[in-house]
């Protein structure tokens, strides 16, 4: 299997990583966002999953799992085929809660002249937004 060459500069959404069983060597969030920069970087599902020491069946079905809108859509402006501008920060567009956004945060992969090189952890305070307006009607029923 053959995979294509990057071809022009892309800057990849943050996403939020799919939420997972903690396990260290499963798919950390950090190492989600790892793989979405190798793909960037690679253009390739396989050679990407290897760099993160994963494997593709098991980075598809990460893909394919419940929570997994933002990282799919990571995992489609890396390849070339996505919306670079996508907002994944509202629940509205990831099913996940409040919560898990807040603590979780967005990851955004940072590419330096088309090589993978870091990852930025960004608050999400959208999720903070909401949690702060759930708390405040919770007070207003009991109050």
């Amino acid at each position: 299997m053959t995979c294509a060459k990057p071809k022009t500069r892309r800057r990849i959404p943050a996403f939020h990583p799919v939420p997972v069983t903690p396990r260290r060597d499963g798919w950390t969030p950090e190492r989600q966002a790892a793989f979405i920069g190798y793909l960037a970087q690679t253009r390739c599902v396989t050679t990407a999953a290897g760099m993160v020491g994963k494997d593709k069946t098991s980075a598809y079905r990460l893909r394919k799992r419940a929570g997994a809108e933002g990282f799919a859509a990571a995992w489609d402006v890396a390849l070339g085929r996505g919306k670079q501008n996508v907002t994944l920060a509202s629940a509205k567009s990831t099913g996940l809660s409040a919560g898990y956004r807040f603590r979780t945060g967005l990851a955004q992969v940072v590419m330096y002249r088309g090589k993978y090189r870091a990852t930025n952890w960004k608050t999400d305070d959208n999720a903070l937004l909401q949690l702060v307006a759930q708390l405040s009607r919770a007070e207003r029923i009991d109050g």
